[in-house]
């Protein structure tokens, strides 16, 4: 059994948490936190709509309940159909974050690993992502390819 399990409205405070530690690692300094409070209700409506072609996938903190680990979130677009994708469903991926103190124990690639399987159910036949260098390692183990631009792909 994974460890990753669907966010719920609940988890909106610390899925913006964990969004932010993403924001600030791509920048030298930390970035302003002032957008959370007017995100949170938004927030908390889309992970209420299971089925609206957005997820986020959390481990749990081990040692602080109430707390997040990680998290994988990501959408599913359409798209005008073509060659290898006649539906037209692309998925994008645009947060990926693990807590500074639970790094490297595998909760970003069962984050990972369980968003990809609801792309799969949800027909989309590419993901898309842009990965740091310090992140690229994990989206390669899963099967993404790099493309000309910072753009990743993986082929379902």
């Amino acid at each position: 059994m994974s460890l990753a399990r669907r966010a719920e409205p609940d988890d909106a405070p610390e899925v913006l948490r964990l969004r932010q530690v993403m924001i600030d690692s791509m920048f030298s300094a930390s970035a302003s936190t002032e957008w959370h409070e007017e995100s949170l209700p938004v927030l908390r409506a889309r992970l209420a709509e299971a089925e609206k072609g957005f997820a986020a996938f959390v481990v749990d903190h081990p040692e602080r309940p109430g707390a997040l680990a990680a998290l994988a979130v990501g959408t599913v677009e359409y798209r005008i159909g073509r060659a290898g994708n006649p539906h037209g469903r692309v998925g994008h991926v645009f947060s990926v974050a693990t807590d500074p103190d639970t790094r490297r124990r595998g909760y970003a690639r069962a984050c990972m690993e369980a968003l990809v399987d609801w792309f799969r159910e949800q027909g989309a036949r590419q993901v898309d992502l842009n990965a740091s260098a310090e992140a690229e390692p994990l989206y390669a183990s899963l099967g993404f390819v790099r493309k000309p631009d910072p753009s990743m792909r993986l082929s379902l």
